[in-house]
């Protein structure tokens, strides 16, 4: 037989499920055929032979997470992003992974999805890896038709979820009607968890985000969008004993592999608060927002602060500014410890705020000053005679540290 001119699968398919089988029968072995984030689009039939990855793909839908973890670790999948010729995988018993061959379908520059065929009772030879490049270009007009039905989705999930961010859908009939019409299940509570990257997200990186979260089997995203540099995210939080511990650790994990796969470093991860009524769901918008706008101008003090539950004294900020302005208020202290340091080209000031952002830790401020603990038991001294301030009053140490903070904020 000729194989460089013999194609089994040049004829049309109804379905992928058909042309699955086709590939089954032409090489001999088991094939599932994924979309480009690895949920299943078909598999081949009337075959038991397979092994553990195979099944809790087809009962899942999709590929497990630790097994799409380890094929990015063992190189697999980056050589499939990289190369339209077919690569062999070897067994990975651990996950349950038997020798299979890989091969991408691609259109372009760009992968659409993948074809896995197992070797249960032989390898496939060259022939056989000449036809499975054959069966991918069969499988890219499905695969394309896919795509395009999904985009469209995709485009109206994106809409619906700037009307419910700007506020132009608050009637809950009416957002829950857009939710079936999407056929999107709404969770009874929610959350918004949103990325801020250092700079706007290209289009190669939206892919690859697009990619991170598809293959996420950890929470469930009910919708999602970007936005200039940010990531946003509407995370369900029903079945979640403690979602603010499970919004930040999926944080750091999604972080992590965007910096170990792609290299991107610099994301700030910020979540709102927990809410059950969807007609709030700008208010949640606008905890994120205020959390990113304190981390920016307070980064040392809020660098582990990721939630608006967190922010403490800080979500009032705006309120307390406005009053000092209306009242024309100056902390006096404050005035005759800077009038000092403009005098004496002292640093009291920084002083007393480190040694308030550090609780007032002997220690902990010393080093942060980068001085002996004696010599800043003097400054301490010095700051107490000139300022009027008495440390033992907790008071009166609670407003020096909301008024420099104050006074840092309304620079910025």
């Amino acid at each position: 037989m000729n194989y460089g001119v013999y194609d089994p699968f040049k004829i049309d398919f109804d379905s992928l499920d058909e042309l699955a089988d086709r590939i089954s029968q032409v090489l001999q072995c088991p094939v599932t055929i994924e979309d480009a984030n690895h949920r299943l689009l078909a598999y081949s039939t009337h075959d038991e032979r397979t092994d553990q990855a195979r099944i809790s793909t087809i009962i899942g839908r999709r590929v497990p997470e630790k097994v799409i973890n380890q094929l990015w670790k063992e190189g697999t999948i980056p050589a499939l992003l990289s190369t339209k010729e077919p690569i062999r995988v070897k067994n990975m018993a651990e996950i349950g992974l038997g020798h299979r061959v890989a091969i991408s379908i691609w259109k372009q520059e760009e992968v659409l999805g993948f074809i896995w065929a197992i070797e249960i009772d032989r390898s496939l030879t060259d022939q056989d890896l000449a036809l499975l490049k054959k069966a991918a270009q069969s499988a890219k007009n499905k695969l394309l038709q896919l795509r395009t039905r999904k985009n469209r989705k995709e485009e109206r999930s994106q809409e619906f979820f700037w009307k419910l961010l700007t506020g132009h859908l608050h009637i809950h009939e009416e957002i829950m009607n857009h939710f079936q019409s999407l056929q999107i299940t709404p969770a009874s509570t929610y959350g918004l968890l949103v990325f801020q990257f250092q700079q706007n997200i290209t289009n190669k990186e939206e892919q690859n985000i697009s990619y991170s979260l598809k293959t996420n089997q950890r929470l469930k995203i009910m919708l999602s969008t970007i936005d200039c540099n940010q990531l946003i995210l509407l995370i369900s939080a029903d079945s979640i004993q403690n979602p603010f511990e499970e919004l930040s650790e999926f944080a750091q994990l999604f972080i992590h592999k965007m910096k170990e796969r792609y290299r991107i470093t610099g994301i700030t991860p910020v979540f709102s608060s927990i809410y059950n009524d969807y007609s709030t769901i700008t208010k949640a918008y606008n905890e994120t927002l205020e959390v990113l706008s304190i981390k920016h101008q307070f980064p040392d003090e809020t660098k582990n602060i990721y939630t608006y539950q967190k922010l403490g004294i800080y979500q009032f900020f705006h309120i307390l500014l406005e009053k000092r302005k209306h009242e024309q208020y100056e902390n006096y202290s404050l005035r005759m410890l800077r009038e000092y340091d403009e005098k004496h080209n002292s640093n009291l000031i920084e002083t007393l705020d480190i040694f308030l952002s550090k609780d007032t830790n002997i220690n902990d401020a010393a080093k942060e000053l980068n001085v002996h603990a004696n010599t800043l038991n003097y400054r301490l001294k010095r700051i107490a005679e000139i300022g009027g301030v008495d440390f033992k009053d907790p008071n009166q140490k609670m407003t020096l540290y909301i008024d420099l903070k104050l006074q840092k904020y309304q620079r910025m």
